[in-house]
């Protein structure tokens, strides 16, 4: 059956190139120098410093509430339980612009919470919270969906096993599971982080792009596209840089795990 193997090398040949190729092509338009030199701009480095600043705290708060979310969601069930992960993977599959309608209709002006926020004096939309909201509503369900897996992919036997011992569910919690899932998290963690770096479609509908307060990385990209081209590639480049150090040093680290499993 050697056409059939020969099959499988030219489709994945095929796949590679059509994915590589691009990429290349970026990499192929920009000197180290003109590199440099353009990510040393006023936009980009107001870009980044937006960017990096957002990314942060949107993580942090998908780790916060992601991680005991998709907990609960692995080691429990219920009536809805399917409803409910189907739910949180909603935006998965959501166009981009449509999650920042969705969010302009909850947080905006004419929202439906507008009017409390108004009250309270709280300003939402277009502004640095908007842009956080925007990359926490797309990406953490790439984090919640890969931590389910994880903490589902837990030997139950030990988790019975520390109850037993009287130990408390939150001693079961983060001495047990959150050691042994910690592979299947940090998958998670990178790649929901490698998404919010990338999120542009429903932060330039709730938060805008404006210049060293909402314009990220992405829409620095797109705002450069017509003005200077060169620095849209260096911009691009970089992120291709950011994501790939991200996803290598996942795969490149098996044994990595950020927790210690200890009997303290």
């Amino acid at each position: 059956m050697r056409w059939f193997q020969l099959l499988l090398i030219i489709a994945c040949a095929v796949v590679v190139a059509f994915l590589l190729l691009p990429l290349v092509a970026l990499f192929l338009r920009v000197s180290p120098g003109d590199l440099i030199a353009a990510l040393g701009s006023g936009v980009a480095l107001d870009a980044l410093i937006v960017t990096l600043k957002t990314s942060a705290i949107a993580h942090l708060l998908i780790l916060g509430f992601g991680t005991p979310a998709a907990y609960l969601l692995a080691t429990k069930r219920w009536r809805g339980h399917s409803a409910t992960v189907a739910l949180i993977e909603l935006p998965l599959v959501l166009p981009p612009v449509v999650a920042g309608i969705a969010l302009l209709s909850v947080f905006g002006r004419l929202g439906l919470l507008g009017e409390t926020m108004d009250v309270l004096g709280i300003s939402i939309s277009f502004t640095q919270a908007a842009v956080v909201l925007a990359v926490v509503f797309v990406a953490s369900p790439f984090f919640v969906r890969q931590a389910i897996v994880a903490f589902e992919g837990v030997d139950t036997g030990l988790l019975e096993a520390a109850r037993t011992l009287r130990a408390s569910p939150w001693r079961v919690f983060s001495r047990v599971a959150l050691p042994l899932a910690a592979r299947g998290l940090a998958t998670g963690s990178a790649l929901a982080f490698v998404r919010g770096l990338g999120e542009f479609g429903a932060t330039i509908i709730f938060a805008g792009s404006f210049r060293g307060v909402t314009q990220t990385l992405p829409l620095a990209i797109y705002g450069e596209l017509d003005q200077d081209f060169e620095a849209a590639i260096a911009i691009s480049v970089l992120l291709v840089l950011i994501s790939a150090a991200l996803l290598t040093a996942i795969r490149w680290v098996p044994s990595w795990n950020p927790f210690t499993l200890t009997s303290r």
